[in-house]
């Protein structure tokens, strides 16, 4: 099945100026998801739909391809699946080629690896779904407790018959991650989004989920890859030592 991966990167993001190109860990952060989508091998065609010159230059310095510039969709508001449509539409008469499958990578999310992305892809297929979202679940900060706050400091909670319950005894519950979107082409060409009825969740480990968007975020993505480095590092010393 022919596979085409859309990264989806506009330069006027206002929370976080110029973050897809900006150094994260030695690299500009659109060049980890490009690297992780290359090792992957799981692609026909890598591109990089932009509207920002700085942006298509780093990606091809990365490896991907950027035959043509993001002429709309670039704006605050309108949902990103839209822009990954008209780039799937575009590639399509481009190269004069048809794809199976199409999955959406944001470049925000650095942490997402080629085994996340093949694990998702491998998932993806043996359902035989037709959309599939990343997600991460929720750990410490639950929001079967979660709660709005008056002025006066008066907690009033979305979910009051499970304050009193135990984390343990309450349902898991997972959030959405911009990570790894998957659909077949066939329904995002007819629906342009991922939101159908029909879509499957799949979860990955929340140190791969995060989607930077502001300083807070770029923070915790840093807390995470030194997280998530020192546990491959551990892991290969292990299996050194006991070799």
């Amino acid at each position: 099945m022919k596979t085409i991966a859309i990264i989806p990167a506009r330069g006027g993001s206002k929370r976080l100026p110029r973050k897809n190109v900006m150094d994260f860990f030695g690299k500009a952060m659109i060049g980890w998801t490009i690297e992780a989508a290359i090792q992957s091998q799981c692609f026909d065609r890598i591109l990089v739909y932009t509207e920002d010159f700085d942006i298509a230059n780093t990606s091809r310095i990365y490896g991907a391809e950027v035959p043509f510039m993001r002429d709309s969709y670039f704006d605050d508001f309108s949902p990103v699946a839209l822009a990954t449509h008209k780039a799937l539409c575009e590639a399509e008469m481009f190269w004069q080629e048809k794809y199976d499958i199409v999955v959406q990578l944001m470049a925000n999310c650095p942490l997402r690896d080629e085994t996340d992305i093949k694990k998702s892809i491998e998932n993806f297929k043996k359902q035989n779904l037709v959309s599939q979202i990343s997600c991460f679940k929720f750990g410490f900060m639950n929001p079967w407790w979660a709660a709005t706050m008056d002025d006066s400091g008066k907690p009033n909670y979305l979910f009051p018959e499970a304050k009193n319950q135990r984390s343990q005894d309450l349902p898991n519950l997972y959030c959405p991650s911009g990570a790894i979107w998957i659909s077949s082409t066939q329904s995002l060409k007819k629906t342009q989004t991922f939101y159908i009825p029909e879509h499957k969740f799949f979860a990955l480990d929340w140190t791969s989920s995060v989607d930077i968007d502001d300083q807070n975020d770029l923070d915790l993505a840093r807390v995470c890859y030194e997280l998530k480095t020192t546990s491959r590092s551990n892991k290969l010393t292990f299996k050194s030592n006991s070799t």
